[in-house]
């Protein structure tokens, strides 16, 4: 027995969107979706149970147990100051960049190193993959089976050096071994991961005891090296303070220095020289003024000028004797006044001669206080030097000895809070989440495939996916009839009157007839996107059951390029619509009454003609009035719209028009062609049929589960 989707006959309502809106909507259907997940839900329980299994082999088989153990560091961000010196390497801080820092120093490479050599790592076969043995089952054994007998050179693998093994056991150590900081505190909590768990609780605590050491070891390598740089320096330093205090001391030696003290009365004593030539001057200018007024008082002969110009008391007096006695004789006056003369020119040569002696003698003074001066700052530049060295050498050998002294009194920045004991129990594999995560995954896996099974097929699986897609109501879902000739689907269908194909075409039968409960069809045509949908033997199926209500039924066969009518009916080669048409024949004598079936056939011929011509010429429509009157029903099956445009020319004289859809055959593409070749010419589909449904392959798909209560009353 097969099951069938059910299709109610109600009345059937136009299409409310065209074809291209909805298949052109962006919108997400979760109802769809979720009505795709369910009917896969068969094929996703399977993905779920098939990785299910997996997990539980793994978790349970194949899994090796792994033991975790932690031991925990923490920094010391207060330093006992045992004695006040300065360290040669400070404390770390507390900022995120050094707790950073620490950690990558926990995990470096040199410190696991360290850590594989301390333990032995390297006879250990969980560290050193050369120890184990090859699995016959992995890649690598699979690759060195298949290159084994392609490979020319024969000679073994060339053995890893020390360098390289200890390489791979850091590497190992790497993935074994985490650290983490605990959020807001300077703890580090170091954690090992291994197959045993003495192994884990020992390699956790080997590495924070060797985290430990080597902060202790930078500090004595950093103090012992700085104390050798001092002590070198030291003496560098010792050296160059004896040279230039040496250099000062023979400097002094060999110039004849005063001190500075002495420098400046010099220099006081150049001020009173230049004050004592000021004076020099001022006085050189009054007796030259002196020796001018004499000489012009001397070239003028009058005796009164030459008296007042020499300002002499005796030659006052003659000058008197002689102004009372003009007849006195001036010999005397002469000799005295030439007496005044010559002493004021010898006052202004004394003068003279004593501003050039005190010039000279400035120039001197200052040229020595010069040499003086230069020969100071020399000095005092060696003095300076010579102190500065000595500032140094005290500042480098007191340095020294405090970083003597802190050899002995290193301390680590860090300390262990807790070490890392025994696991009692395996931390790994986790078996049940594992295995709950395994489910999950074959969940989404198979969910994920039924998904993009759905949204990646081009063709139509179910009546509400066509709909959705076109926007046009199913009218019928028809079931592949299991006949293996054309002829025989006469004969199922009327010796199986109760079985699925029989039902649905009675369902597809109410259907177009309550499409138009007003004006209910008289001319139904059937069609198709491309040939071989089915749409010819549901005209036959629907003719035999329209007739089986009692009413006249006429079939007629539109597709006159391959009339296949003869496949289903023994019907000889004979007069049909092309002569009836033309005129040549009338109905009556074309048309054949097939009894089986209780309908009368009309069937089509070769016409020279082109077939879209005669379907739209006035004689056709003539006909079709003609058929109206003598018939209940007319069905036409014609040929495939995108083949040829018969249909779209037939579809405007017919009251309803059926387009078959092959179920997972005919493509979204075609569809929407076919429909809008429609939609062009003005010509409205009533509905959709699909058919040729494989039912056991809707099972399959997870389309028809919900109508298997139906089965029961079929009879296939």
């Amino acid at each position: 027995m097969t099951s069938l989707p059910k299709f109610s006959s109600t009345t059937v309502q136009a299409p409310t969107q065209a074809p291209a809106t909805a298949a052109g909507s962006d919108d997400i259907d979760l109802s769809k979706i979720f009505r795709t997940l369910w009917r896969g839900k068969f094929f996703i329980a399977f993905c779920a149970f098939i990785m299910s299994a997996f997990g539980v082999y793994y978790a349970f088989v194949m899994a090796t147990p792994t033991y975790t153990a932690s031991s925990v560091v923490a920094l010391e961000s207060r330093q006992e100051q045992v004695v006040d010196l300065e360290s040669v390497v400070s404390g770390l801080g507390g900022d995120q960049i050094t707790i950073n820092t620490e950690v990558e120093v926990l995990r470096s490479r040199g410190l696991l190193d360290k850590l594989a050599v301390q333990l032995n790592l390297v006879d250990d076969p969980e560290f050193n993959s050369t120890l184990q043995p090859p699995s016959k089952f992995s890649l690598g054994a699979l690759i060195g089976y298949v290159t084994s007998f392609v490979a020319t050179d024969t000679s073994p693998p060339p053995s890893l050096s020390d360098r390289a093994i200890l390489d791979s056991i850091i590497d190992v150590l790497l993935a074994k071994i985490s650290v983490i900081n605990v959020r807001q505190s300077y703890v580090f909590a170091i954690t090992a991961q291994t197959e045993d768990p003495e192994k884990s609780a020992l390699i956790a605590n080997t590495l924070a005891e060797l985290y430990i050491l080597d902060q202790l070891e930078t500090k004595f390598e950093a103090t012992e090296q700085a104390t050798t740089w001092l002590t070198d320096r030291v003496s560098h330093l010792q050296v160059e303070l004896e040279q230039a205090e040496a250099a000062a001391k023979d400097f002094n030696a060999s110039t004849d220095l005063v001190s500075p003290e002495d420098l400046a009365q010099q220099n006081r004593q150049i001020k009173e020289l230049r004050d004592r030539l000021g004076e020099a001057r001022e006085t050189e200018v009054n007796a030259r003024l002196r020796v001018k007024e004499i000489e012009l008082a001397y070239d003028s002969q009058d005796l009164k000028q030459m008296a007042e110009a020499a300002a002499d008391r005796t030659l006052t007096r003659i000058y008197t004797q002689i102004k009372d006695d003009p007849d006195a004789d001036r010999t005397t006056f002469d000799a005295r006044f030439q007496q005044v003369q010559e002493r004021a020119e010898l006052e202004q040569s004394r003068v003279s001669n004593q501003i050039s002696a005190l010039e000279a003698t400035i120039v001197d003074q200052r040229e020595q206080i010069r040499l003086q001066s230069i020969d100071l700052v020399e000095l005092r530049q060696l003095e300076r030097e010579a102190e500065a060295s000595k500032l140094i050498y005290e500042y480098f050998l007191s340095r020294l000895k405090e970083t003597s002294v802190q050899q002995g009194i290193q301390q680590a920045d860090a300390r262990i809070l807790s070490q890392a004991v025994v696991p009692l129990g395996p931390s790994a594999p986790r078996k049940m989440i594992i295995v709950a995560l395994s489910i999950i995954m074959g969940t989404f896996v198979g969910g994920s495939l039924v998904l993009l099974r759905e949204f990646t097929q081009t063709t139509f699986r179910a009546a509400e996916d066509l709909e959705s897609y076109t926007g046009y109501p199913v009218l019928g879902q028809i079931p592949a009839i299991s006949a293996r000739r054309r002829k025989n689907v006469l004969q199922y269908l009327v010796e199986k009157p109760t079985s699925a194909a029989a039902e649905a075409i009675r369902n597809m039968r109410t259907s177009v007839l309550l499409s138009n409960i007003d004006n209910p069809p008289q001319i139904i045509m059937s069609t198709s996107s491309i040939p071989g949908e089915g749409k010819t033997t549901q005209s036959l199926a629907l003719s035999q059951n329209l007739s089986g209500l009692g009413k006249k039924v006429l079939l007629i066969e539109g597709d006159i390029r391959r009339r296949v009518f003869s496949e289903y009916f023994d019907i000889k080669e004979r007069r049909g619509l092309i002569s009836v048409l033309a005129g040549d024949r009338t109905l009556e004598e074309t048309v054949v009454h097939e009894p089986t079936m209780n309908v009368d056939i009309l069937i089509g011929e070769k016409s020279g003609t082109n077939a879209a011509d005669l379907y739209s010429s006035a004689r056709f429509r003539e006909f079709m009035d003609e058929i109206r009157k003598k018939y209940d029903y007319i069905i036409i099956d014609t040929p495939p719209v995108l083949a040829v445009p018969d249909a779209r020319v037939i579809g405007q004289s017919v009251d309803a028009i059926l387009y078959t859809v092959r179920w997972d055959k005919t493509t979204h593409r075609q569809v929407s062609e076919g429909l809008k070749s429609f939609e062009t010419v003005n010509v409205k589909v009533t509905g959709l049929v699909l058919g040729q449904i494989n039912v056991k392959g809707m099972k399959q798909y997870g389309y028809g589960d919900s109508h298997g209560a139906y089965s029961a009353y079929y009879d296939n």
